[in-house]
């Protein structure tokens, strides 16, 4: 049977876009291949989000044209998101393409993919009328990211709960190409949870590009146990039915926005156990002027306001964050601003990005910042947060930590890693057999990335970290 092989560049959604893709071929008995050399069909995964991004990808394709002068028969396609931002202009910037799909086609890659291996098989492939592309939208898309690929002794995986996002931040193309919020039931994402959970998964992390608004569009709030004034969301309520998975250990869910940060989530907070003690919040900016040009419906000070009340969920809870520097406009004061919020905070991590133009979006019309300034204010800030997570996993030196083994290390394979409740990788000396396993770890040693310590083999009372 053919060989494939997909690389993806961009987020956690964009990942598990690709499992589903790899299920699709694997249940049609293809193969998964070790590299692009050896693959019959190459797919890239690729993301919009920021230029860079979209660079290496073509980039990446590029190179793989020597492939295909060598072996013409083998098929390569983009998916994904800038597949649907650009469309068949992918096909002139590119000669050896012969297939690009869109955002809410994923479920059509295999289809697609046996009729190009056909086509090319028979030596139809000079024919202009060969390479496929397909964009188009689909009712019900969302609920077709349902399937999972699970490697042995798999502890973690995350389930798309929807697709699409409504806010029209100013910077982001996410709108143009994941298209408007679309929602799957409750009972849907249960069941495959409850499905994952009983293949050996502890931790699942519900996707979302607006996570906490969840269902809005398609099911009714209601009125909460004892005090019909407190009214669940339905993300709370999903929340609140995955939790109740037997055989589940620990819940996450991202990305939320500040705005779907309501009391009944906040309360969830509180008394769900299984949901980890990790908020991902994005901020973008510190300076309410360059808030209100990101369309971001917040202040400075109700986001300052919102992390304090989610600190008082739990204790120890951990706050990571994105910013952009460098956003059209932003001058020497708005920057201040946004460094002395992000200092006052304290944030666990934070991903700090110079902003990126997208073509179609309103920001890439406005004043631009050179590129230099962009890249100062960049490393500035790294250095900021970079401090602070040090700090932070400074004091976790000398405690017993629960840790969810993953496997090996990414960066030592004769050691493990895992993560604890507050999202923080652990590396330590650890077995194969381990993968899958909660045990407590001793932190010995901690930078602002990563926790080093020692299994303690023996029963310990929980503490959170």
């Amino acid at each position: 049977m053919p060989k494939f092989f997909i690389k993806t560049y961009g987020c956690q959604m964009n990942e598990r876009d690709s499992e589903q893709v790899a299920h699709s071929l694997l249940v049609r008995g293809y193969e998964r291949a070790t590299n692009e050399s050896e693959a019959d069909v190459v797919l890239l995964n690729t993301c919009s989000v920021r230029d860079m991004a979209e660079q290496k990808a073509l980039g990446k394709m590029g190179m793989l044209g020597q492939i295909a002068k060598r072996r013409p028969e083998t098929v390569f396609g983009f998916l994904g998101c800038m597949a649907q931002a650009r469309g068949d202009s992918l096909f002139a910037a590119v000669p050896h393409l012969d297939l690009v799909v869109g955002t809410q086609k994923f479920h059509r890659v295999a289809d697609y993919v046996e009729e190009l291996l056909e086509k090319k098989r028979a030596r139809r492939m000079d024919d202009p009328r060969f390479s496929i592309c397909d964009t188009d939208a689909e009712a019900g898309s969302a609920e077709t990211i349902r399937d999972h690929e699970l490697k042995q002794r798999q502890a973690t995986a995350f389930v798309s709960i929807m697709q699409g996002c409504n806010m029209h931040c100013t910077f982001c193309i996410v709108p143009r190409t994941r298209g408007p919020e679309r929602s799957r039931s409750i009972d849907e994402i249960v069941r495959e949870v409850r499905d994952l959970v009983a293949q050996g998964v502890k931790e699942v992390t519900l996707l979302g590009q607006i996570v906490n608004l969840y269902g809005r569009h398609e099911f009714a709030a209601v009125a909460g146990v004892g005090d019909p004034s407190h009214k669940k969301s339905p993300f709370v309520q999903l929340l609140e039915a995955v939790h109740a998975i037997d055989g589940l250990k620990r819940l996450r869910f991202t990305s939320p926005h500040p705005i779907g940060f309501r009391d009944d989530l906040l309360r969830a907070l509180s008394d769900l156990p299984k949901l980890a003690e990790h908020v991902h919040l994005p901020l973008q900016s510190g300076s309410d002027r360059i808030l209100k040009a990101m369309h971001r419906p917040y202040t400075a000070e109700k986001y300052r306001s919102l992390v304090k009340r989610i600190r008082e969920t739990r204790d120890e809870i951990a706050i990571t964050t994105d910013v952009i520097v460098g956003f059209p406009g932003e001058n020497d004061n708005d920057y201040q601003q946004t460094r002395d919020l992000v200092e006052e905070i304290q944030f666990d991590n934070a991903f700090v990005f110079r902003y990126s133009t997208r073509q179609e979006t309103p920001a890439a019309t406005m004043p631009q910042i050179d590129e230099r300034v962009k890249e100062e204010r960049n490393q500035d800030l790294l250095e900021v947060v970079d401090a602070s997570a040090q700090r932070i996993n400074a004091r976790l030196i000398g405690r017993a930590l629960e840790v969810l083994c993953e496997g090996p290390s990414r960066t030592n394979k004769a050691r493990s890693m895992g993560r604890t409740r507050t999202n923080k990788i652990v590396v330590f000396e650890g077995e194969p057999h381990h993968a899958g396993q909660l045990f407590d770890v001793h932190i010995a040693e901690a930078t602002g990335f990563s926790l080093y310590g020692t299994p303690v083999m023996q029963p310990s009372s929980p503490v959170f970290a």
